[in-house]
């Protein structure tokens, strides 16, 4: 991946490459996410985490959403809202969600409020790939983004992406947000520096 492609040409690279994967693979990858993020510190001792199901050809959350709820951790889910934003939502289990906007599940408990991802422990963040500056290249409807400007500084955020999804520089613009983190299925978490 090169910095010279355009948001649109990576997006469609990298999402026809996760297309091509084996389900084996996928389900490996989903396991070996799960099981490195339940044993990141922050992770471990976070009393609320905001996190996402995937969809598709994401790398699987709903078992790591399911290991954090059956641990006692708070897990706040993303619901869609008209203008793109993100409202959150409680997941209490398997069960508590109904299909949302585009066919994304959602959690049936009441809305929190777009604010409701700045008091997360830990915030989870789908995307296309991430940098090693930690920008993110998401689905490109700018949602993510201004969740990530809610959290504060602090705030262990983290990019979940299969292995040849973590690059060296993606194209960037003034309004994408940074991620701290990005967690990948062989090499867990790393922690991102800034340029």
């Amino acid at each position: 991946m090169h910095d010279i492609d355009s948001k649109p040409a990576l997006r469609a690279k990298v999402l026809a490459r996760r297309a091509a994967m084996d389900p084996e693979a996928r389900s490996a990858a989903a396991r070996e996410l799960r099981d490195g993020l339940l044993s990141v510190p922050e992770v471990e001792m976070a009393g609320t985490i905001a996190a996402y199901i995937s969809v598709g050809t994401e790398p699987d959350t709903r078992a790591l959403l399911f290991a954090l709820w059956k641990r006692g951790t708070y897990v706040l889910l993303p619901l869609l809202l008209p203008d793109g934003d993100l409202d959150w939502a409680s997941y209490e289990g398997p069960d508590s969600l109904t299909p949302g906007p585009r066919g994304v599940p959602q959690p049936t408990e009441p809305p929190r409020g777009p604010q409701a991802v700045a008091s997360a422990d830990v915030v989870l963040a789908p995307a296309v790939a991430v940098d090693r500056r930690g920008m993110r290249l998401g689905r490109g409807g700018g949602s993510y983004d201004r969740a990530l400007a809610r959290v504060g500084p602090a705030i262990l955020t983290v990019g979940l992406v299969y292995d040849a999804e973590l690059v060296d520089v993606l194209p960037s613009e003034p309004h994408d947000q940074r991620v701290r983190a990005v967690a990948t299925p062989s090499g867990g978490l790393v922690r991102l520096r800034p340029a």
